[in-house]
């Protein structure tokens, strides 16, 4: 079904492998579109409750674009790009199943916004993370300049971006980038373990979060009306009164989702 990415759901993880090693996994339009399916299908496999985002090899999550389509595209076209970009990220990042990226190596340009989209990250310690994008005449045009600027500041995300430097996954982690550092060795279990452990949670309540740790950064809602909103469409859930019995009997809830 895929040519540029490989997918495997194993344990109710969805695994999508970007699949260009020779290329460094950079991201031309036809992974873009490959990535987009592969998103479809987190929304709407009910088998799938996570996703895992990494990249094929051991030298690259994602190293950037593929510049060569860069170079013909007009002011309009150059738009559009960006745009067809912020929508298939903007799918991950609003996705009610948590994709995390499990990020193997560089992570640079469209590969930094890429991971950032997720809801979370880990890193392997040869990991690397940039937007270098100025080095070519450009800016980040994925989501770069709000994400990056979202989970480590103003001023950092700034200095970055305007710079291009590319920093250790030991920095992306002091900056809050990333959550874990593991051996490349450890990168995926650990990845796996931490969704296997959201798994055992309410999956209705887990979409809640997403929506509205994501209202708290839409200029056009106000995050905690969202909060208060979602919070009473818990009540009446099978999952609330699961819950509820689970605690008080002092037993483990199994969650349906309902």
């Amino acid at each position: 079904m895929y040519e540029t990415i490989k997918t495997e759901l194993s344990g109710s993880i969805f695994t999508i492998t970007i699949n260009r090693p020779d290329k460094l996994n950079a991201l031309n339009q036809q992974v873009m579109q490959e990535l987009a399916l592969a998103i479809d299908e987190v929304y709407t496999n009910k088998d799938i409750k996570s996703g895992i985002i990494t990249g094929a090899g051991a030298k690259a999550f994602v190293a950037g674009a593929d510049i060569s389509e860069f170079l013909t595209l007009s002011n309009e076209q150059g738009a559009g790009l960006a745009k067809r970009g912020q929508v298939i990220f903007q799918r991950i990042e609003d996705s009610p199943k948590p994709i995390v990226a499990a990020v193997n190596g560089f992570a640079l340009g469209g590969g930094c916004e890429l991971a950032m989209a997720c809801h979370f990250r880990l890193a392997s310690d040869n990991a690397k993370f940039g937007q270098p994008e100025v080095n070519l005449g450009i800016i980040p045009g994925y989501g770069g300049t709000q994400r990056l600027t979202q989970l480590v500041g103003r001023g950092k995300a700034l200095e970055l971006i305007m710079t291009g430097d590319v920093i250790p996954a030991s920095e992306a982690l002091s900056l809050g980038l990333v959550n874990h550092v593991t051996t490349a060795e450890e990168l995926i279990p650990k990845t796996r373990a931490i969704l296997e452990k959201i798994h055992t949670k309410a999956p209705l309540a887990i979409a809640k979060v997403v929506k509205c740790v994501n209202a708290s950064f839409d200029k056009d809602l106000n995050g905690y009306e969202t909060e208060i909103q979602q919070f009473g469409a818990c009540f009446g859930t099978k999952d609330l009164q699961e819950g509820a019995e689970a605690f008080i009997k002092k037993r483990a809830a199994n969650f349906t989702g309902q």
